[in-house]
């Protein structure tokens, strides 16, 4: 399946895998504090997280498991947004910007795991 450049994976494994490579490739560049550190391990693991939920979500042995590892998903990207705000970035410009995009994104899957809880339900 082709995609148009710069849109984002259909597929909502691809768009949580993706989501979790962006934010290790911004972790790497940002400035090494000691606050950065402590702030982007716990960024990794929720944005791994997101994406791992959601596979285990489509390997699930009922609804109930279904939405229990959904619910997780949700969580960690809401987490995520939450680490991504408290990152420094010294004020550099294409820093900030790839930071509001991942805060975006992270929003956005928030978003679309809430839908998935209701249509579930």
């Amino acid at each position: 399946m082709s995609q148009a450049p710069n849109s984002k994976p259909y597929h909502l494994d691809d768009r949580t895998y993706e989501f979790a490579k962006r934010v290790r490739a911004f972790v790497r560049s940002l400035p090494r504090t000691v606050a950065n550190v402590e702030d982007a391990w716990q960024l990794v693991r929720a944005s791994g997280s997101v994406g791992a939920n959601y596979i285990e979500a489509n390997e699930c042995l009922g609804k109930k498991d279904f939405l229990l590892r959904i619910r997780i998903s949700r969580k960690e990207a809401k987490e995520g947004r939450y680490w991504l705000r408290l990152l420094d970035t010294k004020g550099r410009k294409e820093l900030e910007a790839e930071r509001e995009a991942l805060t975006q994104e992270a929003g956005e899957l928030v978003k679309i795991f809430s839908r998935i809880v209701q249509k579930t339900e």
